[in-house]
C-alpha cells in the first residue's frame, strides 16, 4: 500500500465512498424487502377476498334456490297433511256410520230388552235395584266377568275395609282387628243376606227371567262390540267415498315429486353453468386490481433480486479492495472518517499507524 499522505487520503476515502454506497445498497435492500411483504401480504388478502367472495356469493346463490323450491315443497307438504287430516276424518264419521247402521239391530233389541225386564220387575213388584246388572253379579252370577268382579267385591269389603280400618286407629291391637273383621262380617253379610232374603226368596222365577234377559243383554252388546271390532280392523276403505281424497293426496303427492326433480335440474344446473358465470364475473371484477398489484410486485421482486446482486458484489469487492487492510472492526464509514482526520492532522502518516493511534485513543478512554 502507498505510504505516502495523498495516496493514504485517497484510499481512506476510496474506503468511506464504497462503504457509504454498501450503506445506501442495505437501506435500499430493506426497504426493497418491506415493500415486496407487504405487496405480497395485500395480493394475499386480494386473493382471499376474491376467494371469500366466490364462495358466499356461490353459497347464497345455491341457498337461495334450494330455498324457493323448498318453500314450493313446504306450501305442498302442508296442503298433503290438511287433505290426509280431512281423509281421516271422513274415514272416522264414515266407521262410525258404518257402525251404527251393523250395531242398531242388536241396540234396537237392546232397548226392547231392557223395556222387557223393567216390565217384567213392576208387574211382580220387584224392587227396581233388582234391574240392575250389579245386583246380578252380586246374587246370580254365571259369565267370568261376573265372577271376577265379585272376587273383587269380596276382597274390598272384607280384606281392604278391616285392614283400612284398623290401620287408622292410634293404638293397633290384634283384638281390634279381630272386632273389626266381627263387625264388617256381621254388617255387610246382613245387609247381603237381608238383600237375598228379600229378593231371591219371594221372587226367584222373576229373577231367573231376569237373569236370562240380562243375558240375552250382554250377548247382544258382545256381538256390538264383535262388530264395532270388525269394523275398525276392515281394511277395505271403499265404503267411505274417500276417492276424492286419495285423488287429492295423489295430486299432492305427485306436485311434490315433481319440485324435487326441478330442484334437481335448477342446482345441476347452477353448479355446471351458473356457477362458472358468476366465477368468471367475481375473477373478473378482481382482476384489474389483481393484475397491478402483482406487476408492482413482480417489479418490487426483481428490483430487491437486482440490489441484492449489487449488494453481493459491493460487499465482496469492499472486503477485496479494503477489507483486507481495514479490518473487519473499521470497515465502518464513520471510523474511516475519524482515520483520515488522523491523517490529515498529521498523527499518523499511513493506514496502519491511523489504526493503531485510533486504537491506543480509544483505549486511554
Amino acid at each position: 500500500m502507498a505510504q505516502t499522505m495523498e495516496e493514504c487520503l485517497v484510499f481512506l476515502n476510496g474506503a468511506r465512498d464504497a462503504l457509504d454506497e454498501l450503506s445506501l445498497l442495505v437501506d435500499q435492500e430493506a426497504r426493497l424487502s418491506q415493500e415486496e411483504e407487504q405487496l405480497e401480504q395485500s395480493l394475499e388478502t386480494e386473493k382471499k377476498l376474491m376467494a371469500e367472495t366466490v364462495t358466499q356469493t356461490v353459497k347464497r346463490r345455491r341457498d337461495e334456490i334450494s330455498a324457493t323450491y323448498e318453500k314450493e315443497m313446504n306450501k305442498a307438504q302442508e296442503q298433503l297433511k290438511k287433505v290426509r287430516t280431512r281423509r281421516e276424518k271422513a274415514k272416522n264419521e264414515g266407521m262410525k256410520e258404518r257402525i251404527s247402521n251393523e250395531t242398531s239391530v242388536y241396540k234396537e233389541e237392546i232397548r226392547d230388552l231392557k223395556v222387557q225386564l223393567k216390565t217384567l220387575m213392576k208387574r211382580s213388584h220387584v224392587p227396581g235395584f233388582c234391574q240392575s246388572p250389579f245386583y246380578y253379579t252380586l246374587y246370580f252370577p254365571c259369565h267370568v266377568k261376573e265372577y271376577l268382579v265379585l272376587l273383587l267385591c269380596v276382597l274390598a269389603i272384607f280384606l281392604a275395609l278391616p285392614c283400612g280400618i284398623y290401620w287408622m286407629i292410634p293404638e293397633r291391637r290384634p283384638l281390634y282387628l279381630v272386632i273389626i273383621y266381627i263387625a264388617d262380617i256381621l254388617f255387610t253379610g246382613g245387609i247381603y243376606m237381608a238383600v237375598g232374603n228379600k229378593t231371591k226368596m219371594l221372587h226367584m222365577e222373576t229373577l231367573r227371567e231376569g237373569r236370562k234377559i240380562q243375558d240375552q243383554i250382554l250377548a247382544n252388546k258382545k256381538k256390538i262390540k264383535k262388530t264395532t271390532t270388525g269394523v275398525r280392523k276392515d281394511r277395505n276403505e271403499s265404503l267411505y267415498n274417500l276417492e276424492k281424497y286419495d285423488d287429492e293426496i295423489a295430486r299432492l303427492q305427485q306436485e311434490l315429486s315433481d319440485v324435487a326433480v326441478k330442484q334437481k335440474e335448477a342446482l345441476n344446473t347452477f353448479e355446471n353453468v351458473t356457477k362458472n358465470i358468476l366465477v368468471d364475473e367475481i375473477e373478473h371484477n378482481h382482476k384489474v386490481k389483481l393484475e397491478q398489484q402483482e406487476e408492482e410486485y413482480r417489479r418490487v421482486s426483481e428490483e430487491l433480486r437486482a440490489v441484492r446482486q449489487q449488494l453481493k458484489e459491493k460487499r465482496l469487492s469492499v472486503t477485496d479492495q479494503y477489507g483486507t487492510y481495514l479490518g473487519r472492526e473499521f470497515m465502518d464509514s464513520q471510523k474511516v472518517m475519524e482515520l483520515c482526520d488522523l491523517v490529515k492532522s498529521g498523527r499518523a502518516s499511513n493506514v496502519s499507524e491511523a489504526v493503531s493511534v485510533y486504537k491506543e485513543q480509544y483505549e486511554k478512554k
